[in-house]
């Protein structure tokens, strides 16, 4: 489409501006090509009869208003307005730019867009583009996530996952559409998956004095775990945890500045005489705390066998140490703010999931009814 400022001289004498959306053209049914075109009326004239400094200086203003009109226009046009995609970025590859969106990203936000690259790629072919995203399509990529995507391990993948892959791919269609690979916001047209509350594991002070008491056959994953459950810190923080990020003020005063692996914040907390102990002798400041900690099956493995072994029959992973954290505070006395500002968390709605596990008062109530002398027959 070309769009271009045009002027017509009206019966008063004055010129009138006004922009044409040229469109092509096409052949009709006689033969006759037909231009295709829009118009849009300005109600911006030139005086070619202007004589008065305040006369020539509207013919100015009104020239200059058009001319601003007709970019705006044009930029419209490039962000893909008017029912027209640009033929161009309409030739671009969805999963290239789905994938330099994931790139621009941080943290596990980009590890969640990178994941939802890696299915994406199993339904949309790598030369698939633009100009053929439709409703087909979009549906086609939903049910994907709904019924076909499945782990590494082969299962399916949870309803939260779903909920999450799912979104990354809407907010790529919003993107696409603002910056004009898209003349359509499919985006909005399609139903997001429902999240579900999920069963957060953790473990009683009991049960974490028991695992202390259990020999673990890695050490270093014994002391960062407890470590965790004592400090809150994720497993990406407790790993690249280094001596320089380890402070001690002095009269039994420790704690850690570190810029958290997901949110990309920096947080100052403080922690115990007992959790610093647990991270032993002092290294050079750019070395590792936990040194020789490692993600992997074997560690994972050994983790569950080790709480296994400690009377424990539940599914605990690392990150249940961080649970651990925020109910032991919260059963401790700690209040919401406090614990919201130890965990990172942005907003106190994520905390609050924790209030609601560690319920003492809601427990205790179990109890407040005497017990009746049963004689059921």
């Amino acid at each position: 489409m070309k769009i271009t400022l045009k002027e017509k001289k009206l019966k008063s004498g004055l010129i009138s501006y006004y922009i044409e959306f040229y469109k092509g053209s096409t052949v009709g049914d006689d033969g006759k090509r037909i231009h295709l075109r829009d118009f849009e009326y300005l109600k911006l004239y030139f005086d070619p009869y202007a004589k008065t400094a305040n006369e020539k200086k509207k013919n100015k203003e009104d020239k200059e208003l058009a001319e601003n009109i007709l970019a705006i226009r044009k930029a419209d046009f490039a962000q893909g307005k008017y029912g027209i995609k640009n033929p161009i970025k309409a030739k671009r590859r969805f999963l290239d730019f789905f994938l330099e969106k994931s790139n621009e990203k941080s943290g596990s936000t980009r590890d969640t867009w990178i994941s939802t690259y890696a299915h994406l790629q199993n339904i949309i072919s790598k030369n698939f583009v633009f100009e053929e995203v439709n409703e087909t399509f979009c549906n086609n990529v939903r049910k994907y996530f709904d019924k076909e995507a499945k782990t590494k391990s082969n299962l399916f993948i949870s309803s939260n996952t779903k909920y999450s892959y799912f979104n990354k791919f809407k907010a790529s269609l919003r993107l696409a559409l603002k910056e004009g690979y898209l003349n359509h916001n499919f985006a909005d047209d399609l139903k997001s998956f429902d999240m579900v509350e999920t069963q957060r594991e953790y473990l009683t002070f009991e049960e974490l004095q028991k695992l202390s008491d259990t020999p673990c056959k890695y050490p270093v994953l014994k002391s960062a775990f407890i470590f965790a459950c004592l400090s809150g810190l994720r497993w990406s923080d407790c790993n690249k945890l280094t001596w320089s990020e380890v402070r001690e003020e002095g009269d039994d005063v420790y704690k850690v500045n570190f810029r958290q692996e997901k949110t990309e914040g920096v947080e100052y907390l403080y922690i115990s005489k007992q959790a610093r102990d647990l991270l032993g002798k002092r290294g050079e400041p750019h070395e590792r705390v936990f040194k020789g900690l490692k993600y992997s099956a074997t560690n994972n493995n050994e983790l569950a066998k080790w709480v296994l072994h400690s009377g424990t029959q539940r599914h605990i992973t690392f990150h249940s140490a961080r649970h651990t954290n925020a109910v032991l505070l919260l059963e401790n006395g700690a209040d919401l703010y406090t614990v919201q500002k130890r965990l990172g968390h942005k907003i106190i709605r994520t905390t609050q999931i924790y209030a609601k596990i560690a319920d003492r008062k809601m427990r205790e109530s179990a109890y407040i009814i005497p017990e009746l002398k049963l004689n059921i027959l």
